[in-house]
């Protein structure tokens, strides 16, 4: 499991102490300083069955100054959104977790990242 933070982010650190109280294993990725390639985020994308305007972070300034908001939400401009994202990672909504299931989600509340820990199994085999 990987989980994409920004450390000043209250988000990213509750979901890192959900981690730690579950006993979760993780790495853990400071996208702003490492951030997603074009690739990297479509991967992402794929398995968070969401578009890039679903996690963009378009009330940051830099949105502001791309003029996102005004940046058509549709399979032609598809492109433009993941390449401004991965210009500028800030711009990329987080925690992102992507579980060793190939689940991922945008962990931003407690139910979120428990949806992609794995489930315990009882000593009958069944999930708990």
């Amino acid at each position: 499991m990987e989980i994409w933070i920004n450390p000043a982010c209250s988000k990213c650190r509750s979901a890192l102490s959900l981690l730690d109280e579950e006993g979760a294993q993780y790495t853990i990725r400071h996208y702003l300083e490492e951030p997603p390639t074009v690739r990297e985020l479509e991967e992402v994308l794929r398995r968070l069955g969401l578009e890039p305007w679903d996690v963009a972070r378009v009330g940051e300034p830099v949105a502001a100054e791309l003029g996102m908001a005004s940046w058509p939400c549709d399979e032609r401009n598809r492109g433009r959104w993941v390449e401004a994202m991965a210009a500028h990672p800030v711009l990329i909504q987080r925690p992102i977790i992507t579980a060793d299931d190939g689940t991922a989600v945008v962990g931003r509340s407690p139910e979120s990242v428990r949806s992609v820990l794995p489930r315990a199994e009882n000593p009958a085999g069944e999930p708990s």
